[in-house]
């Protein structure tokens, strides 16, 4: 698998959402907003690093892609597993380059928390810090948490695979304009994998070419 090239399709209440990356843009498209560039840099696939798209612990040799940069953050115990803890950071060029002139995006972290015994990732922590101000207006901070644990691993085709999870979302809005305080918003998602197939016949290069709207020159 290479990270940086990907796909997904999804049918949502009817109605069908598609992101990907072909390496140099990464691109979504949706009925409501058609196709469209994602903001920054193209990132590896993962879980959302937004939006929820994608199911980490999917291909083991993809996640140690992504997190061989990483930094060692020590070790701890998470569900009674014993962990090592590997930390990414967004870069200062990253983070500008996801920021325009309304949106600053402050920080972004990940937290990878990896089985010492057999070395699978089973808990996820995905932190953002953006600060949003309009003219005329005062600043307004979105701080976003997502807690992800990864469970159910089974061999397909002698591979690790995460075949469920439950992931909880922790939105929190605050800032001048709230008298009143934070705003906070709870969100919970439980999913599951039924069948996992790899090396699908007629997925080509071809699959990764992003739509006309967002092709680079």
């Amino acid at each position: 698998m290479i990270p940086n090239k990907w796909l997904i399709e999804l049918s949502v209440g009817g109605h069908s959402i598609v992101a990907g990356s072909d390496g140099n843009v990464a691109w979504r498209h949706t009925p409501w907003l058609g196709s469209h560039a994602a903001k920054g840099a193209v990132r590896p696939l993962r879980r959302a690093f937004q939006a929820s798209l994608q199911y980490p612990g999917l291909d083991p040799l993809a996640i140690s892609e992504v997190f061989s940069p990483a930094q060692y953050m020590g070790e701890k115990q998470i569900m009674s597993v014993d962990c090592f803890v590997l930390k990414l950071s967004a870069e200062q060029t990253d983070l500008a380059d996801r920021s325009d002139n309304t949106a600053e995006m402050i920080k972004h972290a990940i937290y990878g928390y990896f089985c010492q015994r057999r070395g699978l990732l089973v808990y996820l922590e995905d932190s953002s810090l953006t600060r949003i101000q309009s003219p005329g207006s005062h600043p307004m901070y979105w701080e976003t948490t997502m807690s992800t644990k990864i469970d159910d691993y089974r061999t397909v085709d002698g591979v690790m695979i995460a075949h469920s999870g439950e992931t909880d979302v922790i939105i929190t809005r605050f800032g001048d304009d709230l008298k009143t305080g934070p705003m906070i918003t709870r969100l919970q998602e439980i999913w599951s994998i039924d069948d996992v197939a790899f090396n699908v016949p007629g997925l080509s290069m071809d699959s990764f070419i992003p739509p006309k709207q967002v092709q680079k020159d």
